[in-house]
């Protein structure tokens, strides 16, 4: 087994084992200046959030009493959560560990599988919470067409919703290359730094959207 590792290591160019330190990697430069056009399409959500709610502060008044602050703080706090999980696979993914190196129950063993999963459930978690709040929301007449109060609740935290949903299918991207490469290399490490800035920047934002909708009535 070992001149067949040899020989897979030996196939493989050096960036791809330990990167190119003398430049930054192209694929997190893209990445983020594609999340400062993010950026850019969240603050026009925001602006046309407190336009939309200046010219109408009735409807506002009626409206976000019907929402549940409590349980949104519940979900807020998973999601946050997510964000520190997330980093620690990408310490694990840094120093080259996929996988744990105890058992289960040892979480400072942990590797990047381990952390991204558990990522991957908080975040799908989040998404079943705000589904959950949706359907009540609906059941309580708040809905998309009824007034412009649910036309930029839904915009607003549907978009975002959209956004985690992206970042989900990312984490099964990079924990599928993990399962099927025979070795992590510096580009699988790449690719979990880049999809952690993404997760970080739709944690960020659901920060400002929920204090902006939850918080400030």
């Amino acid at each position: 087994m070992a001149p067949v590792a040899t020989s897979a290591t030996a196939s493989l160019p050096a960036s791809r084992l330990h990167g190119q330190h003398d430049r930054p990697s192209m694929v997190a430069v893209g990445t983020i200046i594609w999340l400062s056009s993010e950026l850019m399409f969240f603050a026009a959500l925001f602006a046309s959030y407190f336009t939309i709610r200046s010219v109408s502060p009735e409807m506002w008044s009626e409206n976000t009493q019907l929402l549940n602050v409590p349980f949104a703080s519940i979900n807020t706090t998973i999601l946050v959560l997510s964000s520190f999980t997330c980093q620690l696979g990408v310490f694990a993914a840094e120093r080259g560990q996929v996988s744990r190196a105890g058992s289960l129950l040892q979480v400072g063993k942990w590797g990047l599988r381990e952390w991204f999963i558990l990522t991957y459930v908080m975040g799908a978690i989040f998404i079943g919470g705000q589904a959950l709040e949706y359907s009540e929301l609906i059941h309580e007449g708040v809905t998309i067409p009824h007034d412009g109060y649910g036309t930029m609740f839904y915009l607003t935290t549907g978009f975002h919703g959209i956004h985690v949903t992206g970042g989900l299918i990312a984490f099964l991207f990079v924990l599928g290359r993990t399962y099927v490469a025979k070795r992590f290399t510096h580009e699988q490490a790449v690719s979990a730094i880049v999809v952690s800035y993404y997760w970080h920047f739709v944690d960020v934002v659901w920060i400002g959207l929920f204090a902006t909708i939850y918080l400030i009535k």
